[in-house]
This record gives structure tokens, C-alpha cells and sequence, in this order.
């Protein structure tokens, strides 16, 4: 049986994990003034932020590791295995959430999450490399990217709507149900890779091979394994400091807002569970806009004839740029509609620029070597939000979040400057 357009399916099923990552993840700060109320009743709202804060960076450190770790795993052990270990485990962490009882048992659920969920991404990156030609990564980036941005989206109306009839325990097993569905056909889909599958048509396996132009280390016109340098040759590229530097730099921007949006208007504007669940989602309408319309300009640029240099740091400079402006005009929102909008532009920004960043890895290596620098760069990246996050809690006390958002304006400029600086000319690396 062959099916067209193979790929596409493969990309859609990475963006619905995404989706369910989220909801996953965002379960916890959605639900966070009742867990707060329910277990620690005895608490005010600085301590309660503490105890939110100190759990977040716990999941956030184990996600810095669990990059790493599953960065080396789906090269080990391919794309499909990798996701069904990564979902399999992260949907029974949730589950477990239901069963903690404070700081200690929350912390070490959250750690579990954070290690599974963590394979997401270098998973969906490694996908990208193995399933699509090089004009065509950003858009499918851009289409993974949205499938979390649609996951924030989803994820406050949903536990929302679920807090109506259940209390935090009960629908903490209710959407981890989720991620064991989605195994189902994942495994029947996905049966290898493109150059195995046997369901993928020769004229989409050869428009997929042909399209990898840095699978062609030999520029002998004919498809090959590329440069894949060992773990220590990887590092010794500028190239490769550039990409985990914008990471580090960029990706804490994200976590900023997808930890703290709930407390934010909580703290600021008095907001309860409710009405944060139907509130919290409109920033990620404007992330989801961002990472398609970052993939099709990519997309778009590549097709006019563009080299790939050009349009990486062409739409990575025009998202920075959205970004900058909107986090100076989050000082003084004046209402929280108009905070969640300016939140909604910023991070269309930066899904415009973080699709293009998360694609550099396989535009300058091979796919047996994508997996590993793109855990790298996650590690460092969230070993940065994790930083972030535990500072946010100390400067941010009494409610005034305008230092966290001048660091974010800075953080924005830093992964500009990374890319730009380490990344002279952003093409197929050799040998050297």
C-alpha cells in the first residue's frame, strides 16, 4: 500500500504529540490556585509562588536532561521507538501527579514529565531531517511548532472546562489518557524511516533523498549519509555554539510566559482558575500564527531562489525584532486583554524565528548527528529557562514583572547576535 504525501502524515502526528505535551505540561499551572489552596492552605501568595516556582525549575532541569539524554536516544534507537518511549513515559508521569501530596512527590512527577516530554524535541527535529528536503524543514518545523503553540491554545479551556466537573486529581488522569491514544497510530503509521518504509512512493522517497542537500558529502549528486562528526568534532564548530547559544538565549523567552501567564494573572489582575483557563489560551493563537507563517516564509524564500543562509537569518532577525518592542510595552499593559495580546504578538515573533533557529541543525549536519546537537542545544536552552524561572520568583515579588520582561528583550538580542556572529555562513558542514 502506498500512501501520498506520507511525510506530512509523519509531521502531523509529531504536531498532535506536541499538542498533547502541552496539555500535558500546562495542566499543572492551570490547575495551580486550586493545588495551592488544596495542599497548602496555610500559605500566602508569595509562599504559594515559591512552592509554584522551585516545582517548575525541577521540571525544567530535568527537561535540560532529558534533551541531552533523548537527543542520544532517538540517534540510537530511530524516530519511532524514540517518540513511543518519550509519550509512553511522560503519560504515565501525568497520571501520577494525581496521586502527590506536596513539594516532594509534585517535584519528583514533575522530573519524570520533564525527562519524557523532553524527547519531543529533538525527536520532532530529527523527523524533520530524516522526512523532509531542505526547502521544505522550516515549514514542517513551523507546523510541529504550532502543534505546541496549539496546545497552549487547547490546554487552559480544556482543564477549564474538565475543573467544572472534576477536581485537580481526577483530571490530571483524564488528559494523560491522551498520550497512551496516540500510540495507536503512531506505531501503525510510522514504520521506519523513508529510505524503508513500505508505504512511501518512489517518487516521494526520491523528491524526499534528492531534497537533502547536505546529504551530499561527496557532491556527487547521488543521496549518502553526510558529514556526521563524533560527539567531540560536533562541538569544535562554531557553528554548532552558534545554534546552542540562541537556544540557551531564545527558548527561555517561551518558557517565560508558558510557566508564569497563569500566576501572572492570578497575582496581577486577580484572575481564578476559570478565569485564567478562558484568558491564558490567546497568546498562543498569536504563537501558532508565528510558527506556519515563519515556516511559509522560509518556505517561500528558499523557492525564489534564496540561499539558506539568507533565510534563516533574514525570518530568525524579523522575529527578534517583533519581539523587542512588545516585551517594553508589557511594563505598562493597563488591562489584562491588552497584556495577553501584546503577549499574543510577541510570541508570534518568536515561533518566527525559534522554527528557523530549531532547523539549523540539519542544515548544517547529518541526520545521524541532528538528534545530538539538537539535545544539546535543548539541554542548554532549558538549563537557561530553569535559570530564568527561579529568578523570575525572587524579582518578581509583589507583583511587579517588568525586570523579568526587560530580561526577556535582552535574552531576544543575544540569540540575534549568536546566530549572526557563530553561524558566518549557514550551510552543509564538511570535514576539516
Amino acid at each position: 500500500m502506498k500512501t501520498k504525501g506520507l511525510r506530512w502524515w509523519v509531521v502531523g502526528l509529531v504536531a498532535l504529540a506536541a499538542v498533547i505535551n502541552y496539555i500535558d505540561r500546562q495542566a499543572f499551572g492551570a490547575l495551580w490556585p486550586d493545588i495551592a489552596n488544596d495542599l497548602f492552605p496555610e500559605m500566602d501568595k508569595d509562599g504559594h509562588k515559591a512552592i509554584y516556582g522551585t516545582i517548575s525549575t525541577v521540571f525544567i532541569l530535568s527537561y535540560a536532561g532529558g534533551q541531552a539524554l533523548f537527543g542520544k536516544i532517538f540517534d540510537w534507537i530511530g524516530t519511532r521507538l524514540g517518540f513511543a518511549l518519550s509519550i509512553g513515559v511522560w503519560s504515565l508521569a501525568t497520571m501520577l501527579h494525581a496521586f502527590a501530596q506536596g513539594i516532594l512527590s509534585f517535584s519528583i512527577f514533575r522530573s519524570i514529565l520533564g525527562i519524557a516530554e523532553a524527547g519531543n524535541w529533538p525527536g520532532a527535529a530529527k523527523a524533520n531531517a530524516e522526512w523532509f528536503p531542505t526547502k521544505e524543514r522550516a515549514l514542517a518545523q513551523g507546523i510541529f511548532n504550532s502543534g505546541a503553540a496549539i496546545g497552549g491554545i487547547v490546554a487552559y479551556p480544556v482543564i477549564g472546562l474538565l475543573s467544572v466537573y472534576f477536581d485537580w486529581t481526577a483530571i490530571f488522569i483524564v488528559v494523560s489518557i491522551l498520550g497512551f491514544l496516540w500510540l495507536l497510530p503512531w506505531l501503525y503509521i510510522v514504520k521506519g524511516a523513508p529510505k524503508s518504509h513500505p508505504w512511501l512512493s518512489d517518487e516521494e522517497k526520491k523528491y524526499i533523498l534528492s531534497g537533502q542537500e547536505n546529504q551530499d558529502i561527496d557532491e556527487d549528486g547521488n543521496y549518502d549519509e553526510g558529514y556526521t562528526p563524533s560527539t567531540g568534532e560536533l562541538l569544535k564548530h562554531k557553528e554548532s555554539w552558534g545554534v546552542i547559544i540562541a537556544s540557551a538565549a531564545i527558548d527561555p523567552i517561551w518558557w517565560l510566559f508558558i510557566v508564569w501567564i497563569p500566576i501572572y494573572l492570578s497575582e496581577v489582575f486577580g484572575m481564578d482558575v476559570k478565569q485564567i483557563a478562558f484568558s491564558a489560551w490567546v497568546p498562543y493563537v498569536g504563537a501558532m500564527i508565528g510558527a506556519i507563517f515563519g515556516g511559509l516564509l522560509a518556505k517561500n524564500r528558499l523557492t525564489a531562489g534564496w540561499s539558506v543562509d539568507k533565510t534563516r537569518k533574514m525570518t530568525i532577525t524579523l522575529g527578534c525584532f517583533i519581539m523587542i518592542p512588545c516585551f517594553f510595552l508589557l511594563k505598562a499593559p493597563g488591562s489584562a486583554m491588552n497584556a495577553v495580546i501584546i503577549m499574543a504578538v510577541l510570541l508570534f515573533g518568536f515561533q518566527v524565528a525559534i522554527g528557523n533557529i530549531q532547523t539549523l541543525p540539519s542544515d548544517l549536519f547529518s541526520g545521524k548527528i541532528v538528534g545530538t546537537l539538537s539535545g544539546f542545544a535543548g539541554m542548554a536552552a532549558k538549563l537557561g529557562a530553569a535559570g530564568l524561572t527561579i529568578l523570575v520568583t525572587f524579582i518578581t515579588t509583589g507583583g511587579n514583572y517588568t525586570p523579568a520582561f526587560i530580561i526577556g528583550g535582552v535574552l531576544a538580542l543575544v540569540a540575534l547576535l549568536a546566530v549572526w556572529i557563530l553561524c558566518p555562513k549557514i550551510e552543509a558542514l564538511k570535514p576539516e
